[in-house]
């Protein structure tokens, strides 16, 4: 696969106000999604929850890509049309989780590392085949008193690494996913140390592995006040805050960064990235791959009434969409 073509997908999920709906939660997760709104967690509950969000109309206005799990690339709507082919017609680039999650880092308590890496190169091959465009491994970093560990973010960081590779070799854009979580009283100061740490051992390790920068996607958290932290910094420390540890950090050739939600509110997740897209200094576009923020509103809605909300649901996913495409361009109000 040639360089161009990993080079061409990766700008087109970060295409000028456009960013990449996450819809790739396990079977457990999304039986936990399900369960708060009342829905039982059958595959066909979940293909036509999915079918929903994949053809809200117009969504590929805003909609640059979807990540989305192992049991939704094989799905078709009721009507039989594949999923992968509804997206192409919208022009939404089809991308695929691959990782198997985190576990306990043996020998360093609280700390995890997330396995997936055996047998990874055929099923990346297969995903190749069955339409991927791009694929998300997540690496999960946790903050407390004794953590992380610099083995904890040795150990994802070369994960995230040999993912990396594996995917490029397959044709496919790796989305590496470094995530610093939101649990936990730290204060920004402390998730700005952590997440430096975090970012300058994954570029180190992406270089190690010959990973193509510029056919790679960033999927970073937001540097951000733990959420028990007692004083919350603002949405502009946050943007300032994020921007300038991806600065010290990021290449400029990156095509570009598609931030996770990481629990915040819907609202607040628009906020900052509108915030840091009105700063001056951007080597790289900056832009959203939310999952939860994306689409709570409308499960919520959708549940109350599967047929009845149908449009409903669609308006209110279009219109998050649309808001976080503008908060992309810093244009959000």
């Amino acid at each position: 696969m040639s360089i161009e073509h990993l080079e061409d997908i990766a700008q087109a999920m970060v295409a000028p106000g456009k960013g990449i709906i996450a819809i790739d939660e396990s079977t457990t997760t999304i039986k936990k999604r399900f369960d708060s709104v009342g829905i039982e967690c059958t595959e066909d509950n979940r293909r036509a929850y999915r079918e929903m969000l994949l053809t809200t109309p117009n969504l590929g206005q805003y909609i640059s890509g979807a990540i989305l799990y192992d049991e939704t690339l094989r799905q078709s709507t009721k009507a039989g049309v594949p999923f992968t082919k509804v997206m192409a017609d919208a022009g939404i680039l089809p991308g695929i989780k691959v990782d198997k999650g985190p576990v306990p880092l043996a020998g360093f308590p609280g700390d995890s590392v997330t396995e997936g890496l055996d047998g990874l190169r055929p099923r990346l091959q297969e995903y190749a085949k069955l339409g991927a465009k791009f694929a998300k491994w997540r690496a999960v970093i946790a903050i407390s008193d004794d953590n992380p560990s610099g083995t904890c973010i040795e150990a994802n960081s070369h994960a995230l690494a040999r993912y990396a590779a594996l995917c490029q070799e397959s044709g496919i854009v790796p989305m590496v996913e470094p995530e610093v979580l939101m649990d936990g009283e730290h204060d920004i100061e402390v998730c700005y140390e952590v997440t430096e740490a975090a970012l300058r051992s994954l570029f180190s390790a992406l270089y190690e592995h010959n990973v193509l920068i510029e056919g790679t996607i960033l999927k970073p958290s937001m540097v951000i006040s733990g959420k028990d932290c007692d004083e919350q910094a603002g949405i502009e420390e946050v943007a300032s805050e994020t921007l300038r540890c991806l600065k010290a950090t990021v290449p400029a050739l990156l095509p570009g960064i598609v931030f996770l939600s990481g629990g915040q509110s819907d609202e607040l997740a628009t906020a900052h990235l509108n915030a840091m897209n009105t700063l001056a200094g951007r080597p790289w576009p900056l832009s959203f791959s939310y999952g939860r923020a994306m689409q709570q509103a409308a499960l919520k809605l959708w549940a109350k009434d599967m047929g009845g909300n149908l449009a409903k649901a669609q308006e209110t996913v279009f219109a998050r969409a649309r808001d976080n495409g503008l908060a992309a361009l810093g244009k959000w109000k």
